[in-house]
């Protein structure tokens, strides 16, 4: 692991911003560090500067703003228990964030961090010298996908647990750099690509999640891992119902961005679960193999479903 050579503690976002800036191409903001440090000690992240946003308060706290819910991208995900609103109104998120990592990496790591966590494959999270024997793939400077052998494109997975019950149930956020601050829906914020799996900029620092209140949700949610404990998403479902009849279902662990899809209780669920499956573009980089992730999308969505139908 190679020593940090350069650490800074901004107390706002635009001095952060300011230090991102001077930065530029060599650094890293860090706040719970859950995905941050571990990346930087396999090798994966070889910025020579962490700018820390642990002490800006406003990324911080839980509040209503009009008709929506705002949550501060600092907020801890063991901690979203506690709020009433969000036990009221948005249980799948908690539910979402209790089944992210070990209680442990719950107490420290941020909501903001969560849906911002780096896509993962079983031939690029490893150490380098592990990546060295096997040889470097798109994803660390090589020149082909090892899950596929193509060359054009990565397959690492979107594993955020967080971000699929956030966009099921429309989720916003608020997105603050340089020359603006811009609020958008999370799902759009996710480019596909492996390699650069996220449309921000390197400055762009997440501020916020929105949640949108009185929409009377119901919700179901799944998470396909090999230990109930500690393990990343090999398939994320989560289903909103809203009163007016509106549904969206949202799946991270088969491809590299969030997999949505829209529609209404009236319309038939096969053909949503189609949908689903389609849009998934898993690869056999997961210790499940591709076939059973694929299959598992309707195993749990027909779940998820024939819940909604008792709720």
């Amino acid at each position: 692991m190679i020593a940090e050579k350069t650490y800074l503690l901004p107390t706002s976002i635009n001095e952060a911003i300011a230090f991102a800036k001077k930065h530029k191409g060599n650094f890293k903001y860090l706040a719970g560090g859950t995905d941050v440090m571990v990346n930087k000690f396999q090798g994966n992240n070889t910025s020579g500067c962490l700018i820390d946003i642990t002490q800006i308060s406003e990324l911080k706290g839980i509040s209503k703003q009009g008709n929506f819910l705002r949550i501060g991208a600092l907020e801890i995900l063991e901690e979203l228990k506690l709020n009433s609103n969000i036990k009221t109104e948005f249980p799948m998120l908690i539910e979402a964030a209790l089944a992210v990592g070990s209680p442990l990496i719950r107490k420290t790591a941020t909501i903001g961090g969560n849906v911002l966590c780096e896509n993962r494959c079983l031939f690029y999270n490893q150490s380098e010298w592990w990546r060295e024997a096997i040889g470097y793939c798109l994803k660390c400077d090589g020149d082909i996908c090892i899950a596929t052998g193509g060359k054009n494109a990565c397959f690492s997975e979107l594993v955020s647990d967080t971000a699929p019950a956030l966009i099921a149930m429309d989720a916003e956020i608020e997105i603050v750099d340089v020359d603006r601050i811009k609020r958008i829906k999370l799902e759009e914020i996710y480019t596909g690509d492996g390699v650069y799996p996220r449309n921000l900029s390197e400055t762009a620092i997440l501020a916020a999640i929105f949640l949108p209140l009185n929409r009377g949700f119901k919700t179901v949610f799944h998470k396909l891992r090999e230990r109930e404990s500690l393990e990343f998403t090999s398939l994320t479902t989560a289903v909103a119902l809203d009163a007016t009849g509106k549904l969206k279902v949202a799946l991270a662990g088969v491809d590299p961005k969030a997999v949505v899809v829209e529609g209404t209780f009236n319309d038939n669920k096969a053909d949503l679960i189609k949908k689903a499956v389609k849009g998934s573009r898993a690869v056999d980089n997961d210790m499940y193999s591709r076939k059973y992730r694929r299959e598992m999308i309707s195993v749990y969505l027909n779940k998820s479903f024939e819940i909604l139908c008792k709720k």
